[in-house]
């Protein structure tokens, strides 16, 4: 066994869990696991507001790649990546028959992996984050109904100040994220 590295394998966008499924039930069909070590679809958690109420999605990282550590020596293992559905290729290969796959370099692969513990550290971020003087509707708490303006925006506690008009004045007041929901 050589050198077990990563590569991008390029997936036709959108189905990029249904080929990594395939993938690894091909790998194991052909009996190929000790060559390859895992697949994954870099991705993260994020949430959004919708109609009032939070909803977590993941998102891809890189849509439309998935990552495969393996010992692609073994010119098989090469042959039944590119031949499973809804596999394009390998990125860093140029078009021919005769060209192998290009690893991705050690530098890349910690800023990828890098990415991903630290969005496992962060439960999820917002997908579309709050702008200084736009409009919001407060969703939650004793403002509940309110609307107000953004005034100051806490990235780091993912909380707002938010001026909210209270019995004709205006009345600053702090609030959580999944607080408020933005005026479409």
């Amino acid at each position: 066994m050589e050198e077990v590295k990563w590569y991008v394998v390029k997936a036709v966008s959108g189905q990029e869990k249904k080929v990594k499924t395939y993938l690894e039930s091909e790998i194991e069909r052909e009996g190929l696991q000790e060559l390859v070590s895992q697949t994954l679809i870099p991705s993260e958690k994020v949430y959004e507001m919708r109609n009032g109420k939070k909803r977590i999605r993941e998102k891809n990282f890189f849509p439309g790649y998935i990552l495969i550590q393996a010992d692609l020596s073994n010119g098989e293992i090469i042959h039944l990546i590119k031949g499973v559905p809804g596999v394009l290729g390998f990125l860093g290969n140029e078009k021919g028959a005769s060209k192998d796959p290009v690893p991705l370099r050690q530098a890349e692969v910690d800023r990828i992996f890098g990415r991903v513990d630290e969005n496992a550290e962060i439960e999820t971020k917002l997908e579309r984050p709050f702008v200084l003087g736009e409009e919001v509707n407060v969703m939650d708490g004793p403002f509940n109904g309110f609307t107000g303006t953004v005034q100051e925006i806490f990235e780091d506690k993912r909380k707002l100040n938010v001026m909210v008009k209270i019995f004709g004045r205006n009345t600053p007041v702090e609030l959580n994220f999944f607080q408020v929901e933005k005026i479409q």
